[in-house]
């Protein structure tokens, strides 16, 4: 896995060796996002019982790019590019496309997943060679933020198809 701080919020990417990881992980700190690990992430549980995860000493700052190799990014982009650790709010699993598979379109109930007993949104997204990965994190991070003040824009348009309101 990897854990970025997006826009102060932490995501745990998830998914099979090679699906595009620390390759998505490394475009979000190019864009201005935060690595705490990558690789191996070390979960564990604050004071006040919110989630967290960490690189290992070990490995702490690097990313390994197929084709590159192992990349030191506090020394390619600075310490702002990096940090000791992150919450983690939202957890996005990378999986290959697969044709026929059933992906979420609507997102009006959004799944969850329990990670030491913390209960966090969870995303599956198909990684396509076309697809901007970073992009779909940052929007994903977004949304998330949405939801949590209370706005849903699957809500609000199956509350329109219900004839529920008409707020335009």
């Amino acid at each position: 896995g990897a854990l970025v701080e997006v826009e102060q919020a932490g995501v745990l990417l998830l998914g099979s060796s090679g699906v595009g990881k620390s390759e998505t992980a490394l475009e979000l700190v190019d864009r201005g996002a935060r690595l705490a690990a990558d690789d191996v992430v070390e979960l564990f549980l604050g004071q006040d019982g919110q989630l967290l995860g960490k690189a290992a000493e070990l490995i702490r700052h690097l990313v390994e790019i197929r084709g590159l190799g192992i990349l030191d990014l506090r020394d390619l982009y600075g310490p702002a590019a990096v940090c000791p650790q992150a919450p983690v709010d939202l957890v996005c699993r990378l999986e290959p496309w697969r044709e026929g598979a059933a992906y979420e379109r609507v997102g009006l109930e959004r799944p969850t997943e329990t990670l030491l007993g913390v209960t966090l949104p969870s995303l599956l997204l198909p990684v396509r060679a076309s697809a901007n990965m970073a992009l779909l994190i940052e929007l994903a991070v977004r949304e998330h933020r949405a939801r949590d003040r209370g706005s849903s824009a699957a809500a609000r348009l199956d509350a329109r198809l219900r004839g529920e309101t008409d707020d335009g």
